[in-house]
C-alpha cells in the first residue's frame, strides 16, 4: 500500500470513493484527457477507476493543503518486471504550469527509491504532450525511446510515444548533488 506522502504544498493519500466529484472536475474534460487512455470518464467511470485503483492501491489523490481541495492524481504501480515502476499524472486545469505534478512526482521518486527500493522509474507520454515530458525532464528522467505509432486512438489513427525513465543510481546521485 502506498503510503500518505507530504510536500511543501500537497497531501499525496490513497485516493478514496468520495473523490470521485474531484476527480471527475477535470477527468471529464475532453482537452485534459486527450493525452490518457481513459479519455473523458463519466461519473461511473471515474467511480470505477477510483475502486479499480484503490483496491490495487496505485493512484494517489494530489490534495493542495492550503485550500484542502484535490487538484489531481497520481499512478504508480508495478510495471513489468521486479523493482520497476511506472508513475503518472493528470491534473486540474486551473493548477496547471505551478510545478504541483514536478512536486508530487518528486515525492514519489523519494519514496520508490528510498523507501521501496526499486531500481527504475518509467514514465510515458505522447510527443505533442509538452508539458508532460518537460515535467519528466524537470524530475531529471531521460529519454530513452521515442515509439513510433504504438498507441492506438481508432481503427486508423495511431499515436507515438515517449519513454523516460531514471535509474536508482541516478537518484540518489541527484539527491546528494541537492544536499
Amino acid at each position: 500500500m502506498i503510503e500518505t506522502l507530504r510536500t511543501a504544498r500537497l497531501l499525496l493519500r490513497p485516493l478514496v470513493p468520495g473523490d470521485w466529484p474531484g476527480v471527475h472536475a477535470y477527468t471529464s474534460d475532453p482537452d485534459i484527457m486527450r493525452y490518457v487512455p481513459e479519455e473523458a470518464m463519466s461519473p461511473e467511470e471515474v467511480q470505477a477507476f477510483i475502486a479499480e485503483h484503490q483496491a490495487a492501491s496505485s493512484a494517489l489523490a494530489a490534495v493542495l493543503t492550503s485550500e484542502a481541495r484535490l487538484i489531481g492524481h497520481l499512478t504508480f504501480h508495478p510495471w513489468y518486471a521486479p523493482r520497476i515502476y511506472e508513475i503518472g499524472w493528470v491534473f486540474h486545469p486551473q493548477y496547471h504550469g505551478q510545478g504541483f505534478a514536478t512536486e508530487a512526482a518528486t515525492a514519489l521518486f523519494a519514496y520508490g527509491f528510498e523507501t521501496l527500493g526499486l531500481h527504475r522509474i518509467i514514465a510515458t507520454c505522447q510527443p505533442e504532450n509538452l508539458a508532460s515530458w518537460r515535467v519528466m525532464e524537470k524530475l531529471g528522467m531521460l529519454r530513452e525511446a521515442h515509439f513510433r505509432k504504438v498507441f492506438a486512438v481508432d481503427d486508423a489513427t495511431w499515436l507515438d510515444e515517449y519513454l523516460y525513465a531514471m535509474l536508482e543510481e541516478e537518484w540518489f546521485a541527484r539527491t546528494a548533488d541537492n544536499r
